[in-house]
């Protein structure tokens, strides 16, 4: 069993990386021929350090860059144009989330994953507003942090399951709250993508979507798409907020 990220400075064992050279597949059915590349933002060296050893033992998976608080973080973003931001979300100077929004003014390609102590549901909701597509407590293994930079740059999002449950909470309240709000129609999304939708807001990835749904992946995807497409969003999390203030799904 991996460790978590107390122990984790010491290292740990190397499993499940992509061989040098080798080709993982990419949002889109593309193939990634070069590394994901990060940029590891937190206040506390020690623990930036040792997700660099951590993450050097990923062959598919280069940090270029760390910063140290969230305006450093949109300096290195627009110089470095990192694949991924792997982000805390309360640090001096400028906090994470807040760094969110002008990190995707200056590297908009880059993804922004926040891993983070707080498991405030206001920090969550806001990360997602702010174009966040990951949400993991620090307590997570280390080869789920190393998944989860490979399932968003995938073109996933990621929420550690105590946080989606969370999610889905508020977006109960929100709906509670905008009854009164929906004017115009919203786009009419099929039964298939609904399903998709619905599975994508209890926190499952395509290949579980997949599963179960007896579908294949790229279908899943091409399900995904089409409904960011329809409803002109961005993320997936975007995608289900949404839904569940339009009304389009309910979550019981």
């Amino acid at each position: 069993m991996a460790d978590s990220f107390g122990p984790v400075l010491s290292g740990r064992e190397h499993g499940g990386a992509v061989p040098e050279g080798s080709e993982s597949e990419s949002d889109g059915g593309a193939f990634r021929k070069e590394p994901i590349r990060v940029l590891v933002v937190d206040d506390h060296a020690l623990f930036r350090r040792g997700l660099e050893i951590v993450l050097a033992q990923e062959e598919d998976i280069q940090v270029v860059g760390e910063a140290g608080d969230g305006a450093e973080a949109v300096d290195k973003a627009a110089d470095l144009l990192p694949d991924i931001v792997l982000m805390d979300v309360r640090m001096p100077r400028r906090g994470g989330i807040e760094a969110c929004t002008s990190i995707k003014e200056v590297a908009p390609s880059a993804k922004i994953i926040m891993l983070t102590i707080s498991d405030e549901e206001a920090d969550l909701y806001d990360a997602i507003k702010a174009g966040a597509t990951g949400y993991l407590l620090k307590e997570i293994s280390t080869d789920e942090v190393a998944t989860a930079i490979r399932a968003v740059a995938d073109g996933q999002s990621q929420i550690s399951p105590s946080m989606a449950s969370k999610l889905l909470t508020e977006f109960k309240s929100m709906i509670q709250r905008t009854d009164e709000r929906r004017l115009v129609p919203a786009p009419r999304l099929t039964d298939r993508e609904l399903e998709v939708l619905k599975l994508v807001a209890t926190g499952m990835n395509n290949r579980d979507i997949a599963k179960e749904l007896f579908i294949s992946e790229n279908t899943v995807k091409n399900h995904v798409r089409n409904i960011l497409e329809k409803l002109q969003l961005h993320s997936r999390m975007e995608a289900v907020v949404y839904a569940m203030r339009e009304k389009i799904l309910e979550i019981r």
